[in-house]
């Protein structure tokens, strides 16, 4: 299938009904940081980005949010299926993106370098989606904050050993700072800013 092709399929096959089921699901992973959802309609963006990366790109990205990606992403046929689908425009500068998009495999870029908001202005900062080879089966993490009882645990595989650091530099922020959303084919979990991350002790 040529890119042109791969751009005009593959989206959503009822546009309102299907947005409104995943905005309520990536709503409530980021009010329950570290609980595993589902995208849970049939989407088939191009390769290399999955599944709920491409839900949650269908939900929330339109032409008035400005979408960053990693290199493999913007060299495959993505940037036109988000054309096509969204409306949504590329841009290459981090500190311009509201969403940020990588694939599994990429390190990714320093948190600082996407928009963090202002003091007055918080929610002006950048989601940054990030697939990893798997939600679990990797270093086992411990969450608290906003929307945890106590702690919980993620096990994400694929993280550059680098995220701790880069997350607590983000944190320290707060109220400025991006979120991130970890995906891994048909499912994700949300980690807000609010939400603070350290290893798990064995």
């Amino acid at each position: 299938m040529t890119h042109t092709n791969e751009s005009l399929v593959g989206g959503f096959a009822d546009a309102v009904f299907n947005a409104q089921t995943v905005f309520r699901a990536v709503m409530g992973a980021m009010a329950r940081p570290g609980t595993i959802g589902s995208a849970l309609p049939q989407v088939a963006p191009p390769s290399p980005l999955g599944a709920a990366a491409g839900a949650i790109l269908l939900t929330l990205c339109d032409h008035d949010t400005p979408v960053w990606l990693s290199t493999a992403l913007s060299k495959s046929a993505l940037p036109g299926w988000i054309s096509f689908h969204t409306g949504a425009p590329l841009t290459s500068e981090k500190a311009e993106a509201k969403f940020a998009f990588v694939d599994a495999g990429t390190i990714v870029p320093s948190l600082a370098q996407f928009a963090l908001g202002s003091q007055e202005y918080p929610d002006r900062s950048t989601t940054l989606i990030v697939e990893v080879q798997s939600l679990i089966g990797g270093p086992v993490l411990q969450l608290s904050g906003p929307g945890i009882r106590d702690t919980s645990a993620i096990a994400p595989k694929g993280l550059a050993e680098t995220f701790l650091r880069q997350w607590m530099d983000n944190r320290a922020l707060f109220p400025r700072g991006v979120d991130l959303v970890l995906a891994s084919g048909r499912e994700f979990l949300a980690l807000p800013r609010t939400t603070q991350i350290s290893q798990m002790e064995a």
